[in-house]
């Protein structure tokens, strides 16, 4: 069995141990030596990021070519209409390259934790709600693709992975799984051990 950690990754925290320039990490949180990130999250976002000791389960989760769906709410800037909501869902056009088609609807305002520091307030500037699912994990993809249809992230937290959601977690906590590693077909077989 493999152990897999659920964590909410608190804004403004490393999705790694260390840090030279003493930056808050995972190391501020919990301790799990033998387990590594299976995928990244920013450091200025929030949410679920899981972790597990398991090399083939960390590459299932991990690698864009298994296409696991990844959902985010994200409040942005600016009242989102739906001609913008259906550009995202048929993917966009970034510097990188076209993303692939999303899952994208508009949601009211999540019952969420109070970030630390707040989201900056502007009287005069709305802000909208969305729920966005994608199978890649671009470098900062969902901010460069609602930027990309003019209206700027402003808050952006994970709440699933795959299988896997944060459920009633707050930030800085985590529960742990015993689960099957799940290796893909061709990588069953036997493989020499020797150390």
């Amino acid at each position: 069995m493999a152990r897999l950690i659920l964590f909410n990754k608190p804004f403004n925290v490393l999705s790694q141990f260390s840090d030279e320039q003493g930056r808050a990490t995972l190391a501020d949180f919990l301790s799990a030596p033998s387990c590594r990130v299976a995928g990244r999250l920013d450091y200025d976002s929030e949410g679920l990021l899981l972790l597990t000791d398991d090399g083939q389960l960390q590459h299932q989760i991990a690698n864009p070519k298994n296409k696991q769906w990844k959902t985010y709410l994200v409040q942005v800037e600016g009242t989102v209409d739906e001609e913008s909501v259906a550009r995202l869902a048929e993917g966009v056009s970034l510097n990188d390259g076209p993303t692939l088609p999303a899952r994208a609807r508009r949601v009211p305002p999540p019952s969420l934790w109070e970030r630390n520091p707040p989201i900056r307030t502007r009287k005069t500037v709305p802000d909208s709600w969305l729920e966005l699912s994608i199978q890649e994990g671009r470098n900062r993809q969902i901010r460069r693709m609602t930027a990309h249809v003019g209206f700027p992230t402003l808050r952006l937290v994970r709440t699933t992975i795959g299988q896997w959601s944060l459920e009633d977690l707050q930030p800085g906590q985590y529960r742990e799984l015993a689960v099957r590693s799940a290796a893909p077909r061709e990588q069953r077989t036997p493989t020499r051990r020797g150390r």
